[in-house]
């Protein structure tokens, strides 16, 4: 009882999810949702935590991912906030956005893991001194500001560091002058060169998903699509998704095509991955966003897990 009233105080909208503050919310929701069991996958480049929510039934899961920038933390509450109503749906009957996803939920599971880079979030939000020591490099690396950080504390961006076109990007990081560590687009020295990256590809590999969202910010956009591996559904799929959530179908420029975890999903399973990129404005989003941006993206959330 302790713990439900705790979780029912919880303001979204004031909640800052760094690392205390997502281990009391996920402390709290699993105490509240039974249906909600959690684990830990790994640990980041300076020892925190990464953790995995499951929820449903085990087969034909689908994975959602957030938080793989600094500055884009706001997704990895989303995603708890969304946890939390599916498991409300499973245990109750509720419906999301007239949807009785608790129905689908006990023939389809759900993984989520909502901060792929704890170590970035941390620096973005409370400075260099979070990088342990890695604390010199970036307070080098980012002039003292680390408001705008989003690589991991090795300045080292994740969503550079996969192993999906890594070469091509390699070179175009190096033609825009980024040759070292830095606050964000330096891909590392060779793809999953990065804990992060390695633990999140190492999970994937360990078992089958259906299909996969990672969650980024700023644009109100959605990216479907890596070369002739693309499965066929996926444009029709991302359609679906765009149709409910108002959001558009984009291509990404060019420096940022490749080396993400949706490219190598694709790249690897030949099966269908989506980047969404919530909300509209300056990173990082504040959290009075939040509730505007679940609300439009709700039903998109539901079709995500029932497709």
């Amino acid at each position: 009882m302790i713990v439900l009233k705790a979780y029912h105080r919880i303001n979204w909208s004031s909640f800052v999810p760094d690392a205390q503050g997502r281990e009391h919310l996920i402390t709290a929701l699993c105490g509240l949702h039974p249906s909600v069991s959690r684990r830990v996958i790994g640990k980041s480049l300076c020892g925190r935590s990464i953790d995995l929510l499951q929820l449903g039934a085990g087969d034909d899961p689908v994975l959602l991912c957030g938080a793989f920038h600094g500055m884009e933390w706001l997704t990895s509450l989303l995603l708890l906030r969304f946890t939390s109503q599916m498991a409300a749906a499973l245990e109750t009957g509720s419906l999301i956005s007239d949807i009785k996803l608790g129905d689908f939920l006990r023939r389809r599971g759900v993984t989520v893991i909502p901060c792929v880079n704890p170590d970035g979030v941390e620096i973005s939000l409370h400075g260099s001194a979070a990088a342990g020591e890695y604390r010199e490099l970036v307070h080098n690396v980012s002039c003292g500001d680390t408001s705008r950080w989003q690589a991991n504390a090795r300045g080292v961006d994740l969503n550079h560091n996969f192993n999906a076109g890594w070469e091509a990007l390699h070179t175009l990081e190096r033609e825009q002058g980024i040759y070292h560590p830095a606050p964000t687009r330096y891909g590392g020295e060779y793809p999953e060169s990065e804990p992060e990256t390695r633990l999140l590809c190492d999970f994937c590999r360990s078992q089958y998903f259906r299909h996969a969202l990672a969650f980024h910010s700023q644009g109100e956009e959605i990216y479907w699509d890596f070369g002739e591996r693309t499965p066929e559904k996926s444009r029709l799929m991302a359609q679906v998704l765009a149709a409910s959530s108002g959001y558009e179908m984009s291509e990404p420029e060019a420096i940022a095509t490749g080396g993400g975890f949706k490219d190598w999903f694709i790249s690897c399973f030949c099966r269908p991955a989506f980047t969404i990129e919530i909300g509209k404005g300056e990173n990082p989003l504040p959290l009075s966003d939040l509730p505007g941006i679940h609300r439009t993206l709700e039903e998109m959330l539901v079709f995500s897990i029932i497709m």
